[in-house]
């Protein structure tokens, strides 16, 4: 034996600890740790083999490599195509629509509640006619198609249906994913429409109907990506996405599906974040628990038991200073997710947190793919990171942590009871505090905005879309579709389709009916809602959380003092009503900022989503607000912050301030402020900031 081949590993992993913590001056950190505690990982096996840790399928991108999509939606459904076709000459192999918020939320784009919304986030889809001009000269039996929809599932598949009929595709050739989960929606993203008993009825029949009538086609996506980006970290994102999974499974089951029939049609979709590695360990982790949970079932085949994914870059992390760092952002995650093993991938625009994507920052985003994929050489290994001790260790860890949230969602009752009872989305709330603290803080850097700041950097050209055109053509062609369809035929339609609602029949077979006949989607959801009725949640936000990250900071309590200052010199704190505007159900920036300024001592009221303009300057009026903070994400605020500013005008609170944050271009700001806006914060404004502003103007009048 030569000399030292009989050392003891522990001592030397024991001297390397001890150096490198006096190196440090520290003892080591958890991830740390991981570096040498990682020879106690799982053994990691084989791509396309049980767990499928290392992928699910043996030959991973050296055989087929992912699929690159890019989520696109943009005003009309001619625009829409016109990008589609666009980027599939130019090398993207899935198309993966985005529609407009009146759509997700079940409403014409000539209901009154939603003239702010049409076509701004999203394409508008009103009848089939839409859906057929969105995908004219598309061939639909050779191109993939993912749908972003969950609240109006019913009309938009039946819609897509119906489509492919008279493009005279049979639906067997149909190939693509509905994202069809809708119970990410009543904890974070907001988009649902009905009760979730109704809603999880309507996830089971699109389950049952496509997995029986479109083979080729995925009838659920189940979704952790608005959870990361409503704040949940990766544990908290993976466990509870599982755990929405399961119940989608027991929906299926419950309905007599085989396990065997529907779970290899399954799909999930995470958000990729700047956690490089911890992202990796995600999707890897996220493999193993899958496998494990599905051995619950029973299932005879094994491709019931590989959880397969699509990705996307983080929307969060990208920040509006210095945008062109996101480019750097978008790729760094990009190769997270590709190394993690995604089936497809979609990498955000640099330019999305200041508005919608320009065809130059498009084009940037779907060549980040291409260049992975055609240059960086990453078809030429299975799973390279495959063994590494501290992936290993950290895929462990995380899936440790995911499997106490999925132990305290089956605890509660499940997922369904979990949400009643708001334990997952105080959870993810709570998440979103805290980091919004670390960073306000500088605990955590965020290159070009609290670290490392240019002040020279060029302005970028602003995609916009004219809503008041898209609005008026929208409005002209239901005029068109309603004279001139058979009314007694979709008439009819509708109300088997309620009939079936309030007793049994599949709902999505009856929607392909209605659509067929000529009824749009907003009377599809109105006959659903008739029985189902609508669902309105409890407006809340998570106190305490982002104070406590300030304890001791002579910043914030030199800011409180002068709250308490005020309340002794006006007679009571500063009140404010923190709203949203619209249709846009994205709460993460409403709900932090209401978190922070209660902790430092303002009285904050919350409003329920969804408001109209009158809607909010009501409540502000009635509980004597001195100021209304407005959170816009979907640009709808050139349109209803004018008329929130006249509502209030026309109550005659004309003292209530209106202030506005989030995704803001800066030549808005003249528009604005010119209709009343009297404070506007861009992304990654610190919530003291905000709050000493503010504090300031109330302090003058």
């Amino acid at each position: 034996m030569r000399e030292g081949t009989d050392r003891n590993p522990a001592d030397g992993l024991e001297a390397w600890r001890r150096a490198a913590e006096r190196e440090l001056g520290r003892p080591l950190a958890q991830g740390e740790r991981l570096l040498y505690t990682a020879r106690d990982a799982l053994d990691p096996g084989f791509p396309g083999q049980p767990p499928y840790l290392r992928g699910p399928r043996a030959s991973m991108y050296a055989g087929r490599p992912w699929t690159i999509r890019q989520y696109a939606g943009f005003s009309t459904a001619e625009a829409s195509n016109a990008f589609f076709r666009r980027s599939l000459a130019a090398g993207q192999t899935g198309l993966s629509v985005a529609f407009d918020l009146p759509t997700h939320r079940g409403y014409d784009s000539d209901h009154p509640r939603v003239a702010g919304d049409v076509g701004v986030a999203g394409v508008a889809i009103d009848a089939v006619s839409d859906m057929e001009r969105l995908f004219a000269g598309i061939p639909l039996d050779q191109v993939s198609v993912s749908m972003t929809m969950n609240g109006a599932v019913l009309p938009v598949m039946a819609a897509f249906l119906v489509c492919a009929e008279r493009q005279g595709v049979p639906w067997d050739q149909l190939s693509g994913t509905i994202q069809n989960d809708i119970l990410k929606e009543f904890m974070v993203r907001n988009t649902y429409i009905y009760p979730p008993g109704p809603s999880l009825r309507i996830v089971g029949d699109v389950i049952a109907y496509l997995s029986e009538r479109v083979p080729r086609f995925h009838p659920i996506s189940i979704s952790g990506y608005h959870l990361q980006e409503a704040g949940a970290g990766a544990a908290l994102e993976l466990g509870l996405t599982l755990a929405d999974g399961l119940a989608y499974v027991q929906t299926a089951l419950e309905r007599g599906l085989q396990v065997d029939r529907f779970a290899p049609k399954l799909s999930f979709f995470f958000a990729i974040g700047m956690d490089f590695l911890g992202e990796i360990a995600k999707l890897r982790a996220a493999r193993l628990l899958w496998s494990e949970l599905m051995e619950r079932f029973a299932p005879a085949d094994p491709a019931s038991k590989v959880l397969r994914t699509h990705c996307q870059t983080s929307g969060w992390s990208l920040t509006a200073q210095d945008p062109l760092n996101n480019v750097v952002r978008t790729t760094i995650e990009a190769l997270a997710a590709v190394l993690g093993g995604t089936q497809s991938l979609h990498t955000n625009s640099y330019d999305e947190a200041i508005g919608l994507p320009t065809e130059r920052s498009a084009r940037i985003a779907r060549n980040t793919q291409l260049i992975l994929r055609e240059e960086a050489g990453l078809r030429e290994v299975i799973d390279p990171l495959g063994g590494s001790f501290y992936l290993e260790a950290r895929t462990r860890e995380i899936a440790r942590q995911a499997r106490e949230v999925i132990a305290e969602v089956e605890s509660q009752g499940g997922m369904v009871r979990a949400i009643e009872l708001g334990w997952p989305q105080r959870q993810v709330e709570s998440a979103a505090a805290r980091r919004q603290a670390r960073i306000d803080r500088g605990e955590e850097r965020i290159v070009g905005m609290n670290a490392f700041r240019s002040e020279d950097a060029e302005p970028l050209e602003v995609f916009s879309v004219d809503s008041s055109a898209v609005l008026g053509e929208q409005r002209r062609r239901l005029e068109e579709l309603r004279r001139d369809r058979d009314g007694e035929a979709a008439s009819s339609a509708l109300s088997a389709l309620s009939a079936a609602a309030e007793g049994g029949g599949n709902l999505l077979g009856h929607s392909v009916a209605a659509m067929r006949a000529g009824a749009t989607l907003g009377e599809v959801s109105a006959a659903l809602e008739r029985v189902f009725g609508r669902h309105v949640a409890e407006a809340r936000a998570s106190g305490g959380v982002y104070g406590a990250a300030y304890q001791g900071d002579a910043d914030f309590a030199a800011l409180r003092r002068r709250l308490v200052g005020f309340a002794e010199q006006r007679g009571r704190r500063p009140r404010v009503l923190v709203a949203k505007l619209g249709q846009d159900g994205h709460d993460r920036g409403a709900k932090v900022i209401a978190a922070g300024f209660a902790d430092l001592g303002f009285d904050v009221d919350l409003a329920p989503l969804f408001q109209t303009p009158a809607e909010v300057a009501k409540q502000a009026a009635e509980n004597d607000v001195h100021a209304v903070g407005i959170s816009s994400l979907a640009g709808g605020h050139l349109t209803l912050l004018p008329q929130l500013r006249a509502e209030l005008d026309r109550l005659g609170a004309e003292d209530i301030l209106v202030i506005l944050g989030g995704v803001i271009p800066d030549r808005d700001h003249p528009a604005l402020r010119e209709a009343g806006v009297s404070l506007i914060f861009g992304p990654g404004t610190p919530i003291l900031q905000a709050a000493k502003e503010l504090l300031d103007l109330l302090e003058e009048a």
